[in-house]
């Protein structure tokens, strides 16, 4: 039988509902004949999205601001809720706008690693593939409209969702059926030096899966770093004293400025160190350390890159030593453009990992196996160049905004992270955001040293709300009120401007970025005759803005807006309320295959 006789079969049966007749026809006409197939789990949170529509709202009290008009800085955002709504909010603020997404999502190992509809799936689940698999489809799916035409996504996994989570990104990512084409980057394989013991074999990595939303428009990967590995040396040559000195696990050293360390290349990845100069950042009181030019064939250096080249340690070519619990050195150096392996250089244990957050907080137990930072920037020092926006929706300890903020320290830029995560367990309020806290204003570690914040940089704390989503007249003037965070945020305009109109912030609000970009909200008001009159004054005085000002105000539709605006046409957008966001949220339910047939309808019946 071929599939017009079957829907023509399920047409003719009795006793459907419309509802069951139209589940039928959908399932014969999207069933597969070739790839993943699992029975779709609804979810509790997806449900939610048929009636309701996310906002999100600031934690005010909770905003690290560390410049005079907060804008000088990256803007930083931490979201708490469930990661879900936190998408589909950011599908109107940020769609097609994120250049990298770092993601490491639960496993489902069936050992109390995912939770699904408020309960934990286990090994005994008979759906706990498709569960897993439908809570990740959906994510994903948002996560692609978010990526911008040259974006990267890096995806953590191990051995037991590899193989499902391999082919349903290639049928979420892949839009060719040339695999010259194919959008899947890499698989990169992770050492994390801890032994997980499996059967026959001790499991010692973990996958990290790398697609772009178009391979074709990747940027060429610049200012990556590569790595150099020596064989054991725990001992060279400090000058002053003039002894032999074994240096600790850990101790870094960087080229003194202005001084060049001589290296002669033998083969295609060989670098022998001849001579140099090198100064101790921490670790040993000696002012100098001094490399002779006794460096053996034994002691080459493997590195990620060939050719012959003279280190200078001027601008950005710095050169950092150190040593490795088993007495290695290494070293790390900036260079333009290089090639990295699919098999990640060590980043040290999960221990070590652990011991470091730890730290960060001054006790124990506060995070398991939090992800190494020093691999996430490399990441973003691959994919994510100068302001670059940063995602990770799994967010946990926070690790992905610790390694933005380093690595923006490091390299002057100006990298933006978004973080999102539920507060289960206090995770979000207690762990994430105290993190990053630290990281920004500095710390005291558990060995009673105080370490210096990097205050070059902004954090913003909003939490997930809702409206309700039948277009009532009211629910409509309540998402435009509501929405002023989401346009902040979209606009990335976060400082509100003092004004001497005769205008309340309840009827309209201006905020700025600092350098020139204006946003305007204007709210339902029985008044709004007279602010838009005097919004057009303020608006032709404007001098000092370096693009069109966004004005969002209510309206039913952008053409009746724009008459109101016409005398100042040359100098602003307008944008309608709430229909923009309306748009936005219902592309998303589309990507989502929620069905909101009569939710449209209504609002066609009220439009």
């Amino acid at each position: 039988m071929n599939k017009k006789d079957i829907l023509n079969k399920i047409k003719s049966l009795d006793g459907l509902s419309q509802e069951e007749r139209a589940y039928l026809v959908n399932l014969v006409n999207t069933k597969k004949k070739y790839g993943l197939v699992w029975e779709d789990k609804p979810e509790d949170v997806e449900e939610q999205l048929r009636t309701k529509l996310p906002v999100l709202q600031e934690v005010k009290e909770r905003a690290i601001i560390n410049d005079t008009d907060g804008e000088n800085h990256p803007n930083h955002i931490l979201i708490e809720g469930d990661n879900l709504h936190a998408l589909t909010a950011l599908t109107f603020t940020h769609e097609n706008k994120i250049d990298l997404i770092y993601i490491d999502p639960p496993y489902n190992t069936g050992n109390k690693d995912f939770i699904y509809n408020d309960r934990y799936v286990d090994k005994e689940d008979a759906f706990r593939h498709s569960t897993w698999l439908s809570f990740m489809e959906k994510r994903l799916l948002i996560a692609k409209k978010l990526l911008s035409e040259n974006g990267v996504i890096f995806i953590s996994i191990d051995d037991y969702s590899h193989a499902q989570l391999k082919l349903l990104c290639d049928e979420i990512f892949e839009n060719s059926s040339n695999p010259d084409n194919w959008n899947n980057l890499s698989t990169l394989i992770w050492n994390k030096q801890h032994s997980q013991q499996q059967g026959v074999f001790k499991r010692y990595h973990e996958y990290i899966l790398v697609y772009a939303k178009n391979k074709n428009k990747v940027k060429n990967i610049k200012g990556a770093s590569g790595i150099i590995e020596a064989g054991a040396l725990k001992k060279i040559s400090v000058k002053n004293p003039a002894s032999e000195f074994t240096f600790p696990k850990g101790v870094r050293f960087e080229a003194k400025e202005g001084t060049e360390i001589e290296g002669t290349y033998g083969g295609s990845e060989k670098l022998t160190i001849t001579s140099g100069k090198l100064i101790c950042k921490n670790g040993c009181t000696a002012e100098e350390v001094t490399i002779s030019a006794g460096w053996t064939q034994k002691n080459q250096m493997k590195s990620w890159f060939s050719g012959n080249d003279t280190v200078d340690t001027k601008g950005q070519k710095v050169l950092e030593f150190y040593f490795t619990s088993t007495g290695k050195v290494k070293c790390r150096k900036e260079r333009g453009s290089i090639t990295p392996p699919s098999i990640l250089p060590e980043y040290g244990m999960v221990s070590e990992q652990t011991a470091k957050l730890n730290a960060i907080f001054g006790k124990t137990e506060v995070f398991t196996n939090p992800k190494p930072v020093e691999m996430i920037k490399d990441f973003c020092s691959w994919f994510a160049g100068e302001d670059s926006i940063v995602l990770d929706f799994f967010a946990g300890s926070g690790t992905t905004l610790h390694s933005v903020i380093e690595l923006n320290a490091s390299d002057n830029k100006n990298r933006h992270c978004i973080l999102v995560t539920n507060n289960e367990n206090n995770i979000a309020e207690e762990v994430t955001y105290e993190r990053n806290k630290r990281i920004i204003q500095g710390y005291t570690n558990t060995k009673g040293e105080n370490i210096k914040g990097l205050i070059n940089n902004n954090l913003r704390y909003y939490q997930t709300s809702f409206v309700d989503g039948e277009p009532s007249l009211n629910n409509k003037r309540q998402l435009t009120k509501l929405a002023t965070e989401l346009l902040c945020i979209k606009e990335g305009c976060y400082n509100e401007v003092q004004h001497e109109l005769n205008i309340t912030p309840q009827q309209a609000q201006i905020f700025t970025n600092g350098k020139g970009k204006y946003l305007v909200t204007i709210y339902h008001s029985r008044h709004q005759l007279e602010i838009q009159e005097q919004l057009v004054i303020w608006l032709d005085n404007l001098k000092d803005t370096t693009e069109k000002v966004r004005l969002y105000a209510f309206s039913p539709e952008k053409e009746v807006l724009a008459e109101e605006f016409y005398e100042v046409e040359d100098k602003v957008e307008v944008v309608p309320l709430p229909e923009a966001i309306y748009n936005a949220y219902l592309a998303t339910i589309k990507t989502l295959k929620l069905d909101k047939k009569q939710f449209d309808n209504k609002r066609t019946a009220e439009a």
